[in-house]
Formats: structure tokens, sequence, C-alpha cells
């Protein structure tokens, strides 16, 4: 690690030790792992009860908080045994359970430009809740969406009292039907049987109303908004703003700002797609809006840059934007653009400082100071000499993110082997600390139920000039088997989110979702 020491670097404190504390969609030991199935996005709300998942199948997965504080009602009046009883058995960590799922996209084919459009989640954020109901963006390549997520309750009727007289009246009159020759119906509602055991149950309810009984809550999914037909290129970030009102949308070349309300019309802030196509030389890869001030936002781009724009200087940002870069690289060579592209970014909440994530490195960095990051966490460095290997089989265009808490600067991002390295600014542990998603040893690597096809020539490649056609895939060089200098390739853990408020860290690894808490 990398640090450039400021002045006001944060005391030192000891790090974190993690537990798991749960394990959503583990499968039996040897059970494949459908593509559709994999976890392709986390996020908290900002109360952090909630936890929307999307997955390569287009669902929208909602988790609810269970099991806190609340949950045992008020404690002041309670006995001292009773509290006693209770020692231990509240959890000082939320814990969650699920609560609904939805079909968020579907695949699509766009007869214009003959492409399908998959129905993969890349995005899901959270907006502002109206009343007691939930709001959540989604998006796939090409469309968002804006789902409201309400509570339904199901209820039914226990039992009706009828008056004597209209039962003596129906039976005389079942009676004499049935003495006529016609056969009685037993799902008549006048046929004898039915009307003894209506006379039974009439006679057994202690009041003569309809009782009506609350089944069980259900969750009722609506989409309100519908994205569309912005995005030349697959989008790859939406945030939404501090004000609750708008929200951010990126691809490769372009970042367009909406407002929540109006899905019909968007204003391209930011446009990077050159004149001639040929001088294309680096594409946006991601954006996000600072956690405070309305009018600032952030975007990386693939050669390791991360500008800062001021909405209210032009309508059009391109130009008037503060950029921050590393200049720390080594030597250059033919991997080296790819591996500084920055895959993901996010903002600290004190609004000062923000982390970058590329293949090789987790950075942090401060606004205010333009000279580079405060300080670089390596995360495969060991992988440097198996690059070439890396790139033959698509492995060096892993996309990993990264997430930090609210409360000081303590952050964390994925790797291979399932594992997740967290780091603490100001700690002193270079090397961090490393959580094994493991949980099953015997369970089976990731597989892919299909052939792994060759990757199609996308803007970030063109841009990088290092697409090759026709090159065939070869071996890794890496082993399978995780240890101290190798790697399983094959169990990637790429998407995880940090609890709004206290120490606990969701993320994914194939198709389960796991929280440690620390």
């Amino acid at each position: 690690m990398t640090l450039i020491h400021a002045s006001n670097s944060p005391a030192v404190s000891p790090p974190l030790e993690w537990k798991l504390s749960q394990v959503f969609g583990d499968k039996l030991p040897g059970e494949d792992v459908h593509d559709v199935d994999v976890i392709s996005a986390i996020d908290f709300d900002q109360s952090g009860d909630h936890i929307a998942v999307g997955d390569g199948g287009g669902r929208v997965i909602i988790f609810e908080k269970t099991g806190g504080k609340d949950d045992f009602g008020d404690l002041s009046q309670s006995s001292r045994f009773h509290l006693e009883k209770l020692d231990g058995a509240i959890p000082d960590f939320p814990k969650y359970h699920y609560k609904t799922e939805f079909q968020s996209h579907a695949p699509e084919f766009d007869s214009l430009k003959s492409i399908d459009i998959g129905e993969k989640i890349n995005k899901v954020r959270w907006c502002a809740a109206p009343n007691r109901s939930l709001s959540i963006l989604s998006a796939n390549d090409k469309t968002i969406k804006l789902w409201k997520v309400m509570e339904q309750k199901n209820h039914t009727l226990k039992g009706i009292k009828l008056s004597q007289s209209i039962i003596s009246e129906n039976a005389l009159l079942a009676e004499k039907s049935f003495n006529d020759g016609e056969t009685p119906d037993p799902f008549d509602a006048h046929s004898p049987e039915l009307t003894r055991n209506t006379e039974n149950e009439a006679s057994s309810s202690d009041d003569g109303n309809c009782d009506i009984v609350y089944l069980e809550d259900s969750s009722v999914s609506r989409c309100r908004r519908v994205y569309a037909h912005a995005h030349e290129f697959s989008i790859n970030a939406i945030s939404v703003n501090s004000d609750w009102e708008t929200f951010l949308s990126s691809d490769d070349l372009r970042i367009n700002l909406w407002n929540v309300e109006v899905s019909n019309q968007c204003f391209n802030i930011i446009d990077m797609k050159p004149a001639v196509m040929e001088d294309l030389v680096e594409v946006i890869t991601g954006a996000e809006f600072h956690p405070s001030h309305c009018n600032v936002l952030a975007y990386s781009s693939s050669r390791g840059f991360i500008r800062i724009v001021d909405l209210r200087k032009s309508a059009l940002c391109d130009h008037s934007a503060t950029i921050l870069k590393d200049l720390t690289h080594g030597p250059k060579s033919f991997f080296t653009e790819i591996i500084n592209s920055i895959t993901d970014m996010k903002f600290a909440n004190d609004g000062r400082h923000f982390i970058s994530r590329d293949f090789m490195n987790l950075k942090l960095w401060d606004m205010h100071m333009n000279a580079g990051p405060v300080a670089i966490y390596k995360i495969h460095e060991s992988l440097r000499p198996k690059l070439s290997d890396l790139y033959d089989n698509d492995t060096i265009f892993d996309k990993f993110e990264c997430c930090l808490s609210r409360d000081k600067l303590t952050f964390a991002t994925g790797s291979y082997s399932n594992q997740v390295r967290v780091f603490s600014y100001g700690s002193g542990n270079e090397a961090g600390v490393t959580i094994d998603a493991t949980t099953n040893t015997n369970r089976k690597p990731y597989a892919r139920t299909t052939t792994r096809a060759r990757r199609r020539p996308s803007l970030g490649n063109l841009a990088r000039g290092i697409y090759r056609q026709g090159h065939d895939n070869h071996s890794t060089g890496i082993t399978e088997t995780a240890s101290a200098s190798s790697y399983d390739v094959n169990s990637k853990l790429l998407h995880l989110a940090w609890h709004p408020s206290t120490n606990l860290i969701a993320f994914a690894a194939g198709n389960r979702l796991l929280t440690y808490h620390a």
C-alpha cells in the first residue's frame, strides 16, 4: 500500500473483527448455479431497513430488517428477571428476512439495431419513499424503471351468523325440492346438508356480525415510470441526487439527468462522443452524485481519471471539470490502460473523500488534493505476472465494486476466491482484513451452464485499441484452488454494499447473498 500522509490523518484504531451473520440462496452441495440466478446488483435503502438485490434473470428481490430491538417492544417497564432473560438475545446488528420479489425486466430485441437486450439488472438504487411504500430504480442495459412496492393485507370472512327464521325457511324449501325428485346439489347454498353445516357454524359464533380475519401481509409491486430510449450504449451507473427529485444515468459516452416524475424527457449533461469515432480515447465507466451537494457529481473514465463537475457552471459539463488522476503509475505495458480503468467509485459521507476501484488497486481520494490519491491499497498485485493469461480469458475485464462505511474511512472491495478485503485509513494495517465468503467447502465452484462466448468489441476496448478479432481462449495459468499465492478466478465477488449506519456488509457470491457484521 502506498500512503500519502496528511496532517489530519485519523487516529489509529484496532481492526474490525468480522463474523458471518446470514446467508440467503445457498444451494445444495454439487448443485450448479445458473446465470439467471447470479446476483448482479445490491443496494441498501437510506435507513438500512431494506436490501434490494438484482439478478441476471431481470428480477429484483427485497429483504426486510427483522430481529432488532424494536421487535421486543418497550422494555422500560419490564421486570429485572425478564430483562436478564433477554440479555444476549437481542442482536447488536440487524438481521433480514425475505420480503418480496418482482420481475423488473424481460429480454427484448432492438429491431433497429438488430441486437438482443438482456434482462440482467445492472444497477438498483432506492428513491425517496412516499407514504409507507417503497420506491426503487432498476436498470438493465437500455431501460430504467421506477417501481413502487406497497403493503396489502389479505383478509377473509371467518363466519356469518344467520337468523333462525331464514335458516328454517331455507330448510323447508330445500326439503320440498328434494321430495319433488330433484337431486340435491352439495354445493347449493340451499341444500339440506349445507344448511345444517351453516346452522352449526352459525350457532357456534358468539355474535351475529361478520368477523374479518387478516391472514397475512403481502407486497404488491407496480411499475410507475419507464425511462427509455435515452442511451445508445449500455447503462453502467445510476445515482439518486441528494434532493431526492432527480437522478442521473450514464453509459459509455453520455450522462443524462432525469426528474423522477418525468419519464419522457431528460437532459444530457456530459457528452464524450467525438465527431469521428476513430478519435475516441476514453469512455465513461461510472458516475455518482455528491452525498450532500445536489449540484456536484463525479464520473470516472477508462483512463483512470476522475472528473468532478458543478452543474451550476454550465449546462454541458464536459469542459468545466476538475480532473483527479494518479501519476504514480510504473512502467507502461500493453495492459496498463486496461488495469487502470476505474470500475467503481463511491463518495464518503463527509462529502470530501471518495474511493475508486480498478483491477489492481483500491484508492482513497481527497477532493481538496489534486496531486493524486491519498492512499493506494494493493488488491491484486500478486496477479501482475499473470496479466497475459487473465487477458486471454477475459478475467482482466472483471468489474469489482467498492463500498465504505458512513461514520469513518473504512472501506471494502471484492476479490477472487470469494474474498472481501476491508481497509481502514490510518489504522496502520496495510494488508487490511480478508473475509472469506466460502461458507460451504463442499460446494462446487461456480460453473457456467453454457459455453462462454468470446467478448464482443465494446467501446471500452475500442478506446484502448486492444480488441483482437479471432483470439482463442487459453488456460489461465492460475491454480483453480485458492491459496496464499493463487486465486480461484471462477469464484469472484464483484458486488457489495455497506449498511448506512452500522458495520454490516452485504455481498454477493454467485447466487448467494451474505451479510457479515463487526
